[in-house]
């Protein structure tokens, strides 16, 4: 298996790749529910935008801690960085546009966003 794994929007302009990481996280926050995303959470220099940063846009809501980015073309949203009131530096990638294959055995966590801010599990 590989330690990256690499992700793109439906008309391939966003390109990004991941450090392998030890689980992914679904949340059911009010944004990430409608998003129906799959994150990796990662240090920056464990992931990169490696195509097409230049071309997504950006929102942005409540408290301005994550920025969302997704394609300007096709709307695949890819992943999401520190917002402008961010203390820290954040970054994580949607892996549902990664092939499913490289997914195969990466444990997926579900995090309570919507309410205590806690894991299920």
């Amino acid at each position: 298996m590989s330690d990256m794994i690499q992700g793109r929007c439906h008309c391939g302009k966003v390109t990004f790749e991941v450090s392998r990481p030890e689980f992914a996280v679904r949340c059911n926050c009010s944004i990430c529910r409608r998003y129906a995303a799959t994150w990796a959470h990662c240090p920056p220099n464990e992931g990169r935008i490696l195509t097409g940063e230049d071309h997504v846009t950006s929102y942005s809501w409540g408290d301005h801690l994550i920025d969302f980015h997704a394609c300007k073309t096709c709307g695949c949203v890819t992943h999401w960085g520190p917002g402008s009131a961010a203390d820290q530096d954040r970054f994580a990638v949607n892996l549902n546009m990664a092939d499913p294959a490289a997914l195969h055995g990466l444990r997926i966590r579900r995090f309570d966003g919507a309410d205590s801010w806690e894991f299920f599990d």
